[in-house]
């Protein structure tokens, strides 16, 4: 084999293992044979149940303001949509060691386990029977003071992060925090989630789309989601052919100076 032609071997080697391919950059493709279309049952979201930690946004309305205005924060007696998320947490409700919130008036009630529809209806049935009558018409609504989750590794924005939103996806978490980066594993995303039972960790691969099918692709509050880097990231040839061709281009050059550096 002459000197060029193993050149050219290593050139090509270099370039099929550096660069990453199409198939591990797209979301939700179907592996199957069929090229038909894809009909996916995507997994239901379940109603989440309360957890310790968990922040409660309470709104109790009537006819006449003043009758409620007691049993509502400061931040609820102003305009809801203007509410920050500082503001959510410092005036929500949050459930406690023992599983408890404290309303004015009404004072404390367990709520963990439950779901923010049963924590509605009982807070409903307890002003009705204790303090107001039906006349009142009371409209009692309750929402987590949005879905609360931390992701890190190989994304355009890590952090913690706020979504005002009932029902989240693992791939609206992703593409609120930048998406993935070119490096990052789609394969292999570990979503980590506090359980009544424990710490659960599962590893998803978004390139699937039976991922839809995963428990893990809604979101709860507090998940934390980690993106583990591709092993090009690591070799550092680059990201894409061009990339690698200069890489090669320029070690090949240093090699060739040093070469004849040492020579003269």
């Amino acid at each position: 084999m002459t000197k060029n032609s193993f050149y050219l071997l290593l050139l090509i080697s270099v370039l099929f293992t550096s660069c990453i391919p199409m198939k591990d950059l797209v979301y939700l493709q179907d592996k199957s044979s069929s090229s038909e279309q894809t009909n996916i049952a995507a997994v239901e979201a379940k109603p989440y149940r309360l957890q310790v930690n968990d922040v409660l946004s309470i709104n109790i309305k009537a006819i006449d303001p003043k009758l409620v205005a007691i049993f509502n924060t400061t931040s609820n007696q102003n305009d809801q949509s203007v509410q920050s998320e500082s503001a959510l947490y410092f005036n929500g409700f949050t459930v406690d060691d023992h599983g408890n919130i404290r309303i004015p008036i009404l004072g404390e009630m367990n709520v963990i386990g439950y779901t923010v529809e049963e924590v509605r209806l009982r807070i409903e049935k307890k002003l009705l029977e204790e303090y107001f009558k039906s006349e009142a018409n009371l409209f009692v609504t309750v929402k987590l003071a949005g879905l609360r989750y931390t992701i890190n590794g190989e994304v355009g924005s890590t952090g913690t992060k706020v979504i005002f939103k009932d029902n989240v996806t693992i791939l609206e978490a992703i593409a609120n925090s930048g998406d993935i980066t070119t490096v990052g594993n789609r394969k292999e995303v570990s979503v980590i989630r506090q359980t009544p039972t424990g710490v659960q960790m599962h590893n998803i691969d978004l390139t699937d789309v039976n991922v839809m099918k995963s428990p893990y692709y809604y979101l709860q509050p507090n998940d934390y989601i980690y993106v583990k880097p591709l092993r090009q990231k690591t070799w550092g040839t680059g990201q894409t052919g061009i990339q690698s061709i200069g890489t090669i281009i320029t070690l090949l050059s240093l090699a060739t100076t040093v070469y004849l550096i040492i020579k003269n």
